[in-house]
Parts: C-alpha cells; structure tokens; sequence
C-alpha cells in the first residue's frame, strides 16, 4: 500500500513546512513568493494527494496535525540538508553570472544601495539582483537571501561579512521650523523597538508629547519634514532632504553599524565577493555622509 508521503513532492513538503512555519496561509504565501489564492489552493491539493487532513485552526492560526506534524518535521530535516547543499553548490559556481538575492531596508536602498547597485550592474550585466525590502532579518541559512545590508551592532554568528561604516542618528526639525514650537514628537513604531534611538525616544518624551509613530524611516523623516514634530534620524537619510535641518550633533549612543553579510558556503562564490567588493567601495566613498560628518546643504 503507498505511503501518504509517496504522493507528495518535494514542493509540497516546502509548502507545509512553509504555513507550519508561519501558522497562516498569507504569512507562507510571502514566505514563498506565492499568491494566498495560490497557497491555499496547494494545500488543498497536498491534503487530497495525501488523504490526510494536514492542519487544523485554532483560533487564528493553522496547527499541524499528527499527520502534519510529521510532514513537518521531514519537510524541515529535507529543507536543512537541500539548502545546506544549495548553498555549497552555489558558493563553487566559478563565473560572474546569475542571480544575487539581497535583502535590506527601504531607506539604505533608497539612500545610499540604488545608485551602488547601478555602476555594479554597468560592470557586471549577467549578474541579476533580486532585492527584497524587510525591516526583519532575512534567513540566509535558508537561502531566504543570499546578501543582507543590515544595520546592526550584533550580526549572527551564521553569517560571515563587513563592517563599512557606523551610521549617524541626530535630532531634526523642519527646515521652516513649523514642527519646532509646538513641543511634538514623532518616532519608529514599536516594530522597529529594537533600535535605541526608539527605546530611548519613548523614555525620554512624555507620552503626550509623543504625537506621531511610524514603522518606516522614510516615512518619519516626511513627518518631520511636513511639520508633525522634531525626531531623530539618520544623516544619511535627513542630511540630504533639503526640507530638514540639524537640530544638534549626531548622538553617538544612537549609532549602528553598517553590515554587509552573507553565508559563510557563499562569500567565495564570485558573483557574491564581487558585489560585497563593489559595495564596500561605494559606502567607502559615502562615509562621511553616513556618518554624520558631511556638511548638511544650507537652506535654499
């Protein structure tokens, strides 16, 4: 008689082990660069083949069931050594082509990756870049990423890579002053908590004073620049948004260090050293900026 598990392929066993993972249809829809339409019409198909109810809800979240637990736990032991030998055959490929996955956040690429990412296309046209924008690390253990630009003190210890710069927070108004006399505040979301210069944004300004919170930097930086309140930001962001003005030198206990990290089976690889070698050199020459050292532009 077939095995349940006969039936299943191993893209089956990745969307299982995928809405285990994430407890919800969408959260393993984006896990998997899958539509919902697309995830949930899967598991229905894996169920069928199966003959098994695979998941269960409890309350908001899909549980495994017994079945489901064990197709999990195969799913994960398969996932381990499948990208354990991806990431090994990926870092032996000897030519400069392909595709790069790099995840980061949406004001480093904004502000300073975009314009690197440009002159490094211009130098290497059959290398493809796959960008994924995410505030929360990536998993590059299993090949969720291959690069992370990341701004942080406290890289993992999976990940191999460099320092290039330690980026510059300060405090700013809006360049007319409109946000300066009121006595608001605006700040990162709770999301963001992580960061200092958000816990100490909520120890240091009363409650009430606290008028506005967003999970972006870039978003935060309009807010100041639209007059909701004074708040901090990188220089890099606000040093080149003529609508901002410095409100005071750069705070060193907000500093973070600028990271470009990858897999330890992956920094050999040429087409990775080639693009963490082009983008060390082009936040070499942004240093000041990120910094906090680079004269902000005067008023128009």
């Amino acid at each position: 008689m077939a095995s349940p598990i006969d039936a299943l392929s191993w893209d089956d066993l990745r969307l299982i082990r995928a809405v285990a993972t994430e407890g919800t249809l969408p959260g393993a829809a984006r896990a998997l660069r899958l539509d919902h339409s697309t995830v949930f019409r899967r598991l229905r198909q894996a169920e069928a083949a199966a003959g098994l109810a695979l998941f269960e809800r409890d309350r908001q979240r899909l549980v495994p069931t017994l079945a489901g637990a064990e197709l999990t736990a195969l799913a994960l032991r398969l996932g381990q050594e499948i990208d354990a030998a991806s990431l090994r055959m990926a870092g032996a490929e000897p030519a400069l082509e392909g595709e790069i996955r790099l995840t980061t956040n949406d004001s480093l690429l904004l502000h300073l990756l975009t314009p690197a990412f440009a002159g490094f296309r211009r130098r290497h046209p059959r290398i493809r870049l796959d960008v994924l924008i995410a505030n929360q690390a990536l998993n590059l253990s299993r090949r969720d990423a291959d690069v992370a630009v990341r701004a942080t003190d406290r890289p993992p210890d999976t990940l191999v890579g460099r320092k290039v710069a330690r980026i510059a927070w300060a405090l700013y108004g809006a360049r007319d002053g409109s946000g300066d006399t009121g006595g608001d505040w605006v700040a990162l979301g709770e999301t963001m908590g992580a960061l200092k210069v958000v816990r100490r944004a909520v120890e240091r300004v009363p409650e009430a004073r606290l008028a506005y919170r967003v999970d972006s930097v870039l978003a935060l930086a309009a807010a100041v620049e639209a007059g909701l309140g004074v708040g901090h930001l990188p220089c890099f962001v606000a040093d080149v948004r003529p609508g901002l003005r410095r409100l005071g030198a750069p705070e060193p206990e907000f500093a973070t260090d600028l990271w470009l990290l990858t897999h330890a089976d992956l920094r050999r690889a040429p087409r990775v050293r080639a693009l963490l070698d082009d983008l060390a050199t082009a936040m070499s020459e942004r240093r000041a900026l990120i910094e906090g050292e680079e004269p902000q532009p005067a008023a128009p």
